[in-house]
């Protein structure tokens, strides 16, 4: 991973390019964000950097997370987020990374909260398709159907599509486009959409792909 920063994902609209075709976008709201803490091989391991992101109080915030930002130097940010980057030499504690980190046409990976829905049946969850609407059927038109043989296997196997909870999950949309940049507004444009809703923190990094 080359380039990563902790965004906020603001809502989706469309940008014309040059040739007059319309492209829509999600606007991402990426940083400032501040590197709280700067992580290396030889006291931890590995190469990361911690970075914070949207400041807060501090009575918002517990003694451990107090003791973290002082002991850093830097003010208090409500979102912490680490990142295992490739060379992390130029960078050290108390550095702002902005949205002019990344270019117009490089491709990225974003990654956030889908959308909950609570609890779902299996049409809303899988796609499943009802039962006909036909006497003799109901009531079971919405319902999941068979769950498999009685005597053998005497049980219902793994990942078997049921009614549950959908949504409220991470979820990663790779290679996306960078359409646009403003770096005074540190606003980010993506082609296509991201998962979460408007107000959702989303992090961008540099695609594995």
């Amino acid at each position: 991973m080359k380039k990563a920063i902790i965004g906020k994902k603001i809502g989706m609209t469309q940008i014309f390019d040059e040739s007059g075709k319309v492209i829509p976008v999600t606007v991402i709201e990426a940083g400032p964000c501040v590197v709280a803490q700067k992580k290396t091989v030889e006291t931890d391991g590995y190469d990361a950097v911690q970075m914070g992101f949207e400041d807060v109080k501090d009575k918002h915030l517990t003694k451990p997370e107090k003791g973290h930002f002082k002991k850093a130097g830097v003010a208090p940010k409500r979102h912490l987020k680490e990142f295992r980057l490739d060379d992390i030499s130029n960078i050290n504690v108390g550095d702002i990374i902005t949205a002019e980190t990344f270019e117009a046409g490089e491709r990225v990976d974003v990654t956030g909260i889908s959308k909950g829905h609570g609890f779902s049946g299996v049409i809303k969850r899988w796609g499943c398709h009802r039962l006909r609407m036909t006497h003799g059927v109901g009531p079971v038109h919405r319902q999941a159907g068979s769950m498999g043989a009685n005597s053998s296997p005497s049980r219902i196997f793994k990942n078997k599509k049921m009614a549950g909870q959908y949504g409220a999950e991470q979820v990663t949309i790779l290679n996306l486009d960078i359409v646009k940049i403003d770096a005074e507004k540190n606003i980010i444009a993506v082609k296509g959409a991201i998962p979460g809703a408007r107000g959702g923190i989303v992090f961008v990094r540099s695609t594995c792909k």
